[in-house]
């Protein structure tokens, strides 16, 4: 596919920062590339790519060496730009990471992304422009930002803490390398608490034979495992990427029937999680983020990955669970989840509490007309072709061609959206931010529609002026 001519930025439209130049980072500038908008992407590491690249030297990459994605690779690519046909349906990492790279140089935008240029602190003026503070103690202004910073990096440790001590090793799942890396697992008696994707493929990778001693994998209630391919296709095969309209049918169905017919197709052929020895879901298919592993039934099945409840107690080299059992552990890996945060907001700009953020379409505080959020939600489906979608609102918005609606009107959307959601969920610190993919883009592109006429109506008058010349800095080039 031969490389895009990037469109000069326009003087005339606002001048916005991005924070972030990971998958959600570079798609929203690859956008505002399209737009004409002028940005400046600052990027704390050396490179692009954020939670892909492994061993990441800004530290907020949770990617291991065994990582791949769990989402096929045409349902993960970007819409105008998809992956390599030499690509296997589930790429490495390595992949993903060099994917994003030629994203990048394809669309002709690198040299608006400042590298090694952590963002600080983001503070609006008086006069209402940001003021962003590099960690190097540069400052910048901008007339919006659009944050991208990710809520995959900042460790979630159990909340509250499990009682009594222990004597062993343990690490978050965040850390976690490789058997030997941060922690030397082999011969080990090894507990893994949690059942997210990194929580089986983990407890997998170890229970392979000639790894550890014995793995034991601790979840607190029951859930839904679904593998990475099923009747012979990926396990998305049938889902339509989040850029096309999803079928009618498909997004008339009520919820408790879609739940239904998805539950027995996956009991006919994968099985359900207490066939198992795994602990029977307390809840209806897809009311929490189900985990996708080919292996974790195959690694049960041959007793190389021992199913254990949740943890009662840590007895020093002990840890005692609630059916009564106690097992030697030698090292415990936590995966625990992330907090969402934002280090460089003051907490009464935006704040997350408990994981809880009620934004406006999952994107807009209705107090600030020129702050973003890309990517901050929990998708069932990848979290790129979102961010595309997203970025497009905010391009509309930014360029005059999409008008907000009045502020009572989103605030009250933002709390009838977030209060919906959640009661399709399970109330857990992982579910805040779920969203349905196919009705989540089909309401963004309804909504850019109703903002177009309101934007017709007013005259197509700039939201956000232009108040801030481009700071005349030089791009960082990427060691």
């Amino acid at each position: 596919m031969p490389a895009v001519m990037a469109r000069p930025a326009d003087p005339r439209l606002p001048k916005t920062c991005i924070i972030g130049a990971g998958s959600s980072g570079i798609a929203a500038a690859k956008v505002f590339t399209e737009f004409g908008i002028p940005f400046d992407c600052l990027e704390k590491s050396n490179r692009v790519g954020g939670n892909w690249v492994f061993k990441n030297r800004n530290g907020m990459s949770s990617a291991y060496r065994s990582l791949h994605i769990n989402t096929s690779r045409d349902k993960m690519a970007y819409s105008d730009f998809p992956m390599p046909d030499d690509y296997p349906d589930y790429p490495h990492h390595e992949q993903i990471a060099r994917y994003f790279d030629a994203y990048v140089d394809h669309f002709g935008f690198r040299d608006h992304i400042f590298f090694k240029s952590g963002v600080a602190k983001a503070e609006q003026t008086a006069d209402g422009l940001w003021k962003v503070t590099l960690e190097s103690g540069e400052m910048r202004l901008y007339d919006a930002l659009c944050v991208a910073n990710g809520h995959h990096w900042d460790p979630r440790s159990p909340e509250p803490a499990f009682p009594g001590s222990f004597s062993g090793k343990q690490i978050h799942s965040h850390a976690y390398v490789d058997p030997s890396d941060p922690i030397n697992c082999a011969g080990k008696n090894v507990l893994v608490v949690g059942f997210g994707n990194s929580a089986l493929d983990i407890a997998c990778e170890l229970g392979r034979k000639g790894v550890a001693k014995s793995v034991f994998l601790s979840q607190r209630r029951g859930y839904w495992v679904i593998p990475k391919y099923m009747g012979g296709e990926v396990l998305d095969a049938q889902v339509p990427h989040p850029s096309q309209e999803a079928p009618w049918l498909q997004r008339a169905m009520p919820l408790w029937l879609l739940r239904r017919l998805a539950e027995r197709r996956l009991a006919q052929t994968a099985g359900r999680p207490e066939q198992y020895g795994l602990m029977k879901p307390d809840h209806p298919f897809l009311a929490t983020h189900p985990a996708v592993s080919q292996e974790l039934y195959v690694r049960i099945g041959s007793g190389d990955v021992l199913p254990k409840p949740n943890i009662k107690e840590l007895r020093d080299s002990k840890v005692a669970f609630v059916d009564g059992t106690e097992e030697e552990i030698d090292v415990i890996i936590w995966c625990t989840g992330y907090k969402i945060s934002f280090p460089f907001f003051d907490e009464g700009t935006i704040a997350a509490p408990g994981n809880d953020i009620a934004l406006w379409r999952r994107m807009i505080d209705p107090r600030f007309d020129n702050l973003f959020f890309v990517a901050l939600l929990q998708p069932l489906c990848a979290m790129m072709p979102i961010a595309e979608e997203q970025s497009k609102l905010i391009a509309h918005y930014l360029t005059g061609h999409y008008a907000l609606p009045p502020v009572e009107v989103m605030n009250a959307e933002r709390v009838e959206m977030h209060e919906k959601m959640k009661s399709h969920y399970l109330k857990t610190p992982r579910h805040t931010i779920q969203i349905n993919c196919g009705e989540y883009t089909h309401d963004l592109r309804r909504e850019l529609a109703r903002g177009a006429k309101r934007a017709r109506a007013q005259g197509y008058v700039l939201p956000v002026p232009p108040r801030v010349v481009r700071p005349q800095v030089q791009p960082a080039v990427a060691a």
